[in-house]
């Protein structure tokens, strides 16, 4: 089978080793005689699972004791509640970056729970870029400052983090994995899988252990003390999609670890933007050069006319998901770990023939 030329924002593209190792599993896991989908979430077979997943993302990430490593459902977008529920009292107020649409939607979930305040925002300049750090001012009753690592819809990204002296939270579900973290720099991250970790349907959190409290007054299921405390399994966890996520760690390890992952994704986001600089205004870049994203690469071209019948040739070319997203049109081409630099060159040939054939 040819595998698709996938440029999906998420779902995302997924790692042919793992799909085939999946594959290669699917009906009767360790010799089990079940799928892995089958096995009970307190058995020895996926207990292994689980706590590999774990040790292998604290392997990756250089993630330290202080931290907690849980799994969770419901995306990211259900962490824009369990934060301020679980991070925010009465007395503080939780800071927000806003650097695109995600941000934005975290920040009215806050408004719900408590007090909140925008210690720096690109709205009004249309999400070109990411704030300058001096830019930031946070309240002198900041709980904790919140961040989008990468902004999926725009194309930016933090290349540089705050240094302040309160927790920092970062909604990383589109870069996680994509380059080496300095953990000491964060306090809690966050992330959907479905870009670089897996499949859709597991959450994963790293928190700082000193930041999780028994709150007897949250909800079971919206409180972090629940799922640290029962290893992440008080219920049935997405059994499936967090095995998919073992083995996408286990191959980022294979690759050669962050930086050999960082490397190539350095080389691929930079064949797309070097045919969008070297196209004299044809393809128009939505990020500003320091705040480009090695993820996302978003672009328009001079008019919606032209933009269409780029977009119809690449879908006739066979390229996918290449469509901006609908509140920003345009398009975007998103390039995490799984996506081959094989499909990346060829999608800038293919942006470079269109050009010069329009």
């Amino acid at each position: 089978m040819k595998r698709a030329l996938n440029f999906n924002a998420g779902p995302a593209a997924l790692p042919q080793a793992v799909l085939e190792k999946a594959e290669k599993n699917w009906l009767n896991f360790n010799n089990s005689g079940m799928a892995i989908m089958e096995l009970s979430h307190r058995s020895k077979e996926y207990e292994a699972v689980h706590n590999q997943a774990i040790t292998s993302l604290r392997k990756l990430l250089s993630i330290s004791d202080d931290f907690e490593v849980i799994f969770l459902q419901g995306g990211a977008s259900l962490q824009f509640s369990m934060i301020p529920m679980n991070l925010l009292s009465e007395e503080s107020t939780a800071n927000y970056v806003l650097t695109g649409s995600w941000s934005d939607k975290a920040l009215k979930e806050a408004n719900k729970i408590g007090k909140t305040a925008v210690a720096a925002s690109t709205k009004e300049g249309g999400y070109h870029s990411i704030p300058n750090l001096s830019d930031i001012k946070v309240t002198e009753d900041a709980a904790y400052l919140h961040i989008t690592s990468n902004n999926t819809i725009y194309g930016t990204q933090w290349h540089q983090f705050p240094d302040v002296a309160i927790p920092v939270v970062a909604d990383m579900s589109s870069d996680i994995l994509s380059r080496p973290l300095n953990m000491d720099q964060f306090d809690l991250i966050y992330a959907g899988a479905q870009k670089n970790l897996g499949p859709s349907g597991v959450t994963v959190v790293i928190i700082r252990k000193e930041l999780i409290k028994d709150n007897g007054k949250l909800p079971t299921m919206l409180n972090y003390h629940t799922y640290s405390s029962n290893n992440s399994l008080y219920n049935t966890p997405p059994t499936l999609a967090i095995y998919l996520l073992s083995l996408v760690l286990e191959w980022v390890e294979e690759t050669g670890g962050l930086e050999a992952i960082q490397k190539e994704n350095t080389e691929k986001a930079h064949a797309l933007y070097a045919e969008i600089d070297e196209s004299n205004g044809f393809y128009i870049g939505h990020a500003e050069k320091n705040s480009r994203s090695q993820m996302n690469v978003t672009f328009n071209l001079a008019s919606e006319q032209l933009s269409a019948k780029f977009l119809a040739e690449a879908k006739h070319a066979g390229f996918v998901g290449l469509n901006g997203h609908r509140s920003v049109g345009g398009c975007r081409a998103s390039i995490y770990n799984a996506v081959p630099k094989e499909h990346v060159h060829e999608l800038a040939s293919f942006m470079k023939n269109f050009r010069l054939n329009n």
